[in-house]
């Protein structure tokens, strides 16, 4: 291996020049001729000084690189820049390949300089990439082979950094349910007024300069003798909670191991198929939230931040988000959420035992799934609960039904490879007030969410690939 590159050195041109000095320097031990002494030792030591100059001599460049967009979703192609520049001035040309994962294929080979620099003299190259599964993907640094002047000499050099590529997982349309109780307009929520024979005091305030004269309420103008303007009503956004449970143990492919450990097929994370789904059901119960105009909170089923554990998350410790950038941010977050290890699950459930004012977010004080949980909820105002969970045992179901006393209304989907697998769990959400549904990784997003249409009584339907339901 150590000649093959020390063979790579040298180019055929440099490797010609070196036979022809072997050749020269022959000639002279044999003829004994100085001339032909000198010139087999300048054919020789020529490529050998060239190789030695690439080698002490490193080219400086600037490579900056950026996405269009910075965050991208699955199956959306990418627009990839990439810019070199070098403050000294490079004679020779290079050629340069980016470094690329390779679920990507093949990486796109250029020239530097480009033929047509910018303004700056800056090389600008573009390409596109596109994941069909989540991930945050390095992408470079680019590697560049250098040679002299005359051709004799090569030289590798490693250009710039890695820049995380963001794949966020693309949200589902799903079908409208009625999560929550009436909304105002854009999803608002109207606060009671106290009515009585002070409502117009309650609801008035004096006119200041540049208020509209439509806001004029007459008959307060008439009692206070000066003018009064009707105020804002006031109103507050309704709040969700979204609950994404990450327990390895709950989502582990065939024979309790990851599905995915092949960089080249998968997305480089500890997940599995059922895990991809639950994530793709998550954000998409999310977009159709915060389309409705909730505000979303969101928790793991130990009650810490949802995307504490991602490495992609923009605030790991978020748990509230609003309005579209708060979408974003949750889609963001879940490109690089993995799942969690049974030795960190292991440390949660040791944590039952715990102090007033305990720091939640740090593994030795998690608590076991649901008290925690139940603290956060009655903490919050009433609202719809979304529960994305795994395969979940009676026990663990046990625990989490009380959360249902907390919500206007609590959903549940239990994703798991087989659909008998979630009948218990399902009956006791049922018995908690939950509607609940079983789905796999082959089941329709959108007819599991429909399950969800009917307000009327909770549900413990088994949703099978081609969408039909069996009852538990």
């Amino acid at each position: 291996m150590e000649f093959a590159s020390a063979a790579r050195l040298l180019t055929p041109r440099g490797w010609g020049l070196i036979a022809a000095g072997i050749a020269a320097l022959l000639t002279a031990q044999i003829m004994g001729r100085r001339d032909a002494l000198i010139l087999g030792l300048f054919l020789v030591s020529l490529p050998l000084l060239s190789a030695l100059a690439l080698r002490l001599i490193k080219p400086v460049f600037v490579v900056e690189r950026s996405f269009s967009p910075a965050t991208v979703e699955t199956g959306v192609p990418a627009r990839v820049a990439l810019s070199l520049r070098t403050p000294r001035p490079v004679r020779q040309s290079a050629a340069m390949r980016e470094g690329l994962p390779l679920r990507f294929g093949q990486s796109p080979v250029f020239r530097f300089p480009a033929r047509f620099p910018d303004a700056d003299g800056a090389s600008t190259y573009e390409y596109q990439l596109r994941s069909a599964r989540r991930g945050m993907f390095p992408i470079g640094p680019v590697t560049a082979e250098f040679s002299d002047l005359f051709g004799l000499a090569r030289r590798l050099h490693v250009l710039g950094a890695t820049d995380p590529l963001v794949v966020a997982p693309a949200p589902q349309e799903l079908p409208a349910t009625a999560l929550g109780g009436p909304r105002g307009t854009e999803g608002s929520v109207h606060s009671p007024r106290r009515g009585g024979p002070s409502e117009d005091d309650v609801s008035t305030r004096e006119y200041r300069a540049g208020d509209p004269m439509r806001r004029v309420h007459w008959a307060a103008t008439a009692r206070h003798g000066e003018l009064m303007v009707r105020q804002e009503e006031p109103v507050t956004s309704p709040g969700a909670t979204l609950l994404l449970d990450a327990r390895q143990s709950c989502f582990s492919g065939g024979m309790g191991a990851p599905l995915w450990t092949d960089p080249a097929g998968g997305n480089g994370l500890s997940t599995s198929e059922s895990f991809e789904w639950a994530v793709t059901a998550a954000v998409s119960a999310a977009a159709h939230l915060v389309e409705n105009g909730y505000s979303l909170h969101l928790l793991d089923v130990y009650a810490r931040p949802g995307l504490a554990r991602s490495p992609s998350a923009p605030n790991p410790q978020q748990q509230d988000f609003s309005g579209t950038a708060g979408l974003q941010d949750i889609a963001e977050g879940l490109a690089a959420l993995e799942l969690e290890t049974r030795a960190d699950e292991r440390l949660a459930e040791a944590g039952a035992a715990r102090p007033p004012g305990t720091d939640l977010t740090t593994p030795e004080n998690r608590s076991p799934i649901g008290s925690a949980l139940l603290d956060s909820l009655a903490q919050r105002r009433r609202g719809p609960l979304v529960a994305v969970l795994g395969r979940l045992s009676a026990d663990d179901a046990a625990r989490l039904a009380p959360a249902a006393d907390y919500a206007t209304r609590a959903c549940a989907i239990l994703v798991t490879d087989r659909l008998q697998e979630a009948g218990p769990a399902l009956a006791v959400l049922h018995s908690g007030g939950w509607q609940a549904v079983a789905a796999t990784p082959e089941s329709d997003l959108a007819r599991t969410w429909a399950a969800f249409a009917s307000a009327a009584q909770p549900m413990t339907s088994l949703t099978s690939s081609a969408g039909r339901e069996n009852p538990s």
